[in-house]
């Protein structure tokens, strides 16, 4: 209760604080305008239909759609999660069809949490299955050939274990249409560890099941297979637990394999399943300057993302490794998605940049043509805004990229409001992409700023590595160093730079704002880690060992730990910049007392007259499927707060 109390007085607080600002009805109408087009998602072919996600432009959460070709002006509408839930807070997370495309197994779920409920409909009646799957996170969906039925995974009911394992003893299950989920079939468990989780892959001649399992976040994998008509053991497929692995497809007894082992920026190899050893191992296409990220084989052929110096493009290799071709793509992209058929050998590809929202472009592989089928009308004019790519030294002298979006027409006299972005951790990649938020912020005169910091992916696995344990530091000295070039080169000064970031990248920014307090005039922490030394205790948190350490086992960890910890490092008297923390009162990866105890102890140590202020999203977890009426109220709030702070109203 006392919490509860807690809670409401801060909400009033930040609420109050918002409400003075007369400009934010301005601002939550032009994000509104902002946020107003078409937003499409890659589409899909399955039977005879294309089957895509759209959003109209305000729309609570997008609509699943079906229709014979991407051209019909009226498609029919399959799913509509905005009639589940009035809220809006019921997303689909997850779409998986039978061989046919005459089954559908579709994943939902409620307020941003990472739990998520499976459905099946029958897409010839139209007519959903009596059963629900319940206990699953992120569970891949693999149908046997004849339909009849999915692998899946899950985790333990509520109360049958003690409450701390309840993500834990993940296990594979084999579903059959038309039964109670309490009927599933248990293919696969590990008891012996109960943090390893598994998912499960059909090969594309449906005669072998591969089993991947993982552990956590870490950024290794195992593979096993067996016979689809076999009940016995799985055989080993790359089971050494030494790098990452996963199942790209097949060509008879030749499995085809992606892994970093020994290639920082991935290859593919090829085993023959009779001879399994790695010995045996063929390289097939060897590690190559760019990173290797979305792979698909179809019409004998594989289709490569690699991410070079932070920009995707795609290449067609033969399965013996050649080169075919390199697809005609935009040279600033960030490649989001990519569907193919393998009966129709055609390839849907969605990407996206800082200046255009997502656009679908389909290669035929039959012609070798490439088109755009879906483009929305929201992207900002080139002739008027632009992106550009610098590379600046951090403090160990390695150069780290930027990208830098703003009007053409700026004259840089060191005045100018920046938001500094980063994130640095866990190997995901801060490529470009569209916001709308954005789009207002420069179309505003703001400049917006992307630091590829390492712990990120941007340069494969050993730039991963080089922001993690022990070096997380630098993590945070690429950002710095990222605002002080900014500074220097004369694009703006501390009293005009903002910094933001969510998550690990919330992490990021409460860290360097304990670092460097002088140097930032507004902080935007997003639903961010912060107590360092106890986050292993709560929900999936222990899963971020591989990243951090344990600072309750090791004491070299936890010196490492506790020199950087936001929580632990605000300094009581000190003037801190006006901060605004974020979170979802439902958020179950990160839980919300990493923001709440964060705020509470930066509010008691300021000195300043800076706001301290933390908002409470209601019925919201970490990001997850959260409704466009929500977003557009959160990025009200937030650009209401960072224009107050970089006196970008005094400007009109």
């Amino acid at each position: 209760m006392e919490t509860k109390t807690w809670d409401a007085l801060q909400t009033t607080k930040t609420q109050a604080y918002l409400e003075t600002i007369s400009e934010r009805k301005e601002i939550k109408e032009k994000l509104s305008t902002h946020w107003n087009f078409e937003k499409y998602f890659v589409p899909q072919k399955a039977g005879d239909y294309y089957y895509f996600q759209k959003n109209d432009g305000l729309q609570n959460q997008p609509v699943f759609y079906r229709a014979k070709s991407l051209s019909d002006p009226s498609p029919e509408v399959v799913i509509d999660p905005n009639k589940l839930n009035p809220d809006g807070t019921t997303a689909i997370t997850h779409i998986s069809f039978n061989k046919e495309g005459t089954l559908l197994a579709y994943a939902l779920s409620v307020n941003g949490s990472d739990w998520q409920d499976i459905k099946i409909r029958n897409m010839k009646t139209g007519v959903e299955f009596p059963e629900t799957i319940s206990r699953c996170k992120f569970s891949s969906l693999a149908w046997i050939k004849n339909g009849t039925g999915f692998y899946y995974s899950r985790y333990p009911d509520f109360g049958s274990v003690d409450p701390v394992d309840e993500s834990n003893y993940n296990k594979l299950y084999f579903h059959v249409l038309g039964t109670p989920q309490t009927e599933d079939k248990l293919i696969y468990e590990n008891p012996g560890d109960k943090e390893i989780a598994f998912g499960a892959i059909l090969s594309d001649d449906y005669k072998y099941l591969v089993l991947q399992s993982w552990k956590g976040t870490e950024n290794k994998s195992q593979l096993y297979y067996r016979p689809i008509e076999s009940e016995g053991d799985f055989n080993p497929l790359a089971v050494a637990v030494d790098a990452y692995y996963s199942f790209i497809g097949n060509k008879d007894n030749t499995f085809y394999i992606y892994t970093n082992k020994d290639a920082a920026n991935g290859k593919i190899v090829a085993i023959d399943i009779n001879q399994p050893n790695e010995e045996n191992w063929r390289d097939v296409i060897p590690e190559q300057e760019g990173v290797m990220s979305f792979i698909k084989l179809i019409n004998d052929q594989l289709a490569i993302t690699y991410l070079q110096d932070v920009k995707d493009h795609i290449k067609l290799y033969s399965l013996f490794g050649s080169v075919i071709r390199k697809l005609d793509l935009p040279d600033v992209i960030t490649v989001t998605n990519i569907s193919t058929n393998k009966e129709q050998k055609e390839m849907f590809i969605s990407y996206t940049s800082f200046l255009s929202p997502t656009i679908v472009a389909r290669y035929d592989f039959e012609t070798g043509s490439l088109e755009t089928v879906l483009s929305p009308n929201g992207a900002l004019d080139s002739s008027v805004y632009e992106t550009k790519q610098v590379f600046y030294p951090s403090t160990d002298g390695t150069e780290i990229p930027m990208f830098i979006t703003h009007k053409k027409d700026l004259q840089f006299k060191g005045d100018h409001p920046v938001l500094l972005y980063g994130y640095g951790g866990f190997n995901i990649s801060m490529t470009t992409a569209y916001s709308a938020s954005i789009a207002m912020f420069i179309e505003d005169g703001g400049i917006y700023a992307v630091a590829n910091i390492r712990g990120g992916g941007e340069y494969g696995e050993d730039w991963h590595q080089a922001g993690t344990f022990e070096r997380k530091q630098q993590v945070f000295d690429d950002f710095i160093a990222a605002a002080e070039w900014l500074i220097s080169n004369d694009y703006t000064n501390p009293s005009k730079l903002a910094i933001m970031g969510g998550s690990n990248g919330g992490l990021l920014v409460s860290a360097c704002m304990n670092q460097r307090p002088d140097l930032f005039i507004v902080v935007i922490c997003q639903v961010p880690v912060t107590d360092m030394l106890r986050y292993q205790h709560f929900t999936v948190g222990r899963f971020w060992t591989s990243e951090f350490g344990n600072a309750e086992k090791n004491a070299e960890h936890f010196k490492t730990i506790y020199a950087y910890s936001p929580l632990h490092n605000i300094k009581k008297g000190q003037r801190y910049p006006s901060t605004l923390i974020t979170t979802g009162d439902t958020d179950d990866r990160v839980v919300p007392l990493h923001s709440k105890k964060y705020a509470a102890t930066l509010q008691e140590a300021q000195a300043g007259e800076a706001p301290i202020l933390l908002r409470i999203e209601k019925d919201a977890g970490h990001g997850l499927g959260k409704p466009t009426v929500k977003l557009i109220e959160e990025h009200t709030d937030i650009y209401t707060f960072l224009y107050k702070g970089l006196n970008m109203f005094s400007k009109k």
